[in-house]
């Protein structure tokens, strides 16, 4: 199991434990199960119960599992509008981030990368080929035998 979401299953397990026991009995026992099951045993995790949820120390990812608990156990109709909007505009942002960062348009616009690249020491310039015609290139054979044999 991946380490950070086993850390995350610890995390929010402590913070469920501080429901109440109405609220405890919403989430379905083979969650809570599942959560035990993949913790992180050597992970200690302690929250303060006179602070705010969004004052204590919690990865993202318990984060985003509170957030699909609240949402699927919790919330009310009005409240799963709401958060469904957020979650959306959210990842409008990160979409929107991505097609800048990665616009296939601007890609080698970016001079950044390239600069990098480029040893200042070391100039490079094209080398100018000059294409021979057939009957000059046996000229110039012909007159390099004639060199040698002087």
């Amino acid at each position: 199991m991946n380490n950070e979401y086993s850390k995350a299953y610890t995390e929010v397990l402590e913070i469920i434990n501080h429901f109440s026991e109405d609220e405890y009995k919403k989430i379905p026992k083979e969650k809570i199960d599942f959560f035990e099951k993949n913790k992180d045993k050597d992970y200690y995790f302690q929250i303060n119960p006179n602070a705010d949820l969004a004052e204590q120390n919690i990865s993202q990812n318990a984060n985003a599992i509170l957030v699909t608990l609240f949402r699927d156990y919790f919330a009310t109709d009005k409240q799963k509008e709401v958060l469904k909007n957020l979650l959306q505009q959210n990842q409008e942002k990160i979409e929107i981030e991505k097609q800048k960062k990665y616009n296939p348009n601007n890609i080698f616009n970016n001079r950044v990368y390239a600069d990098k690249l480029k040893d200042p020491k070391e100039e490079l310039a094209l080398v100018e080929i000059k294409d021979q015609t057939w009957y000059k290139k046996i000229l110039d054979f012909f007159k390099s035998i004639f060199k040698k044999s002087k």
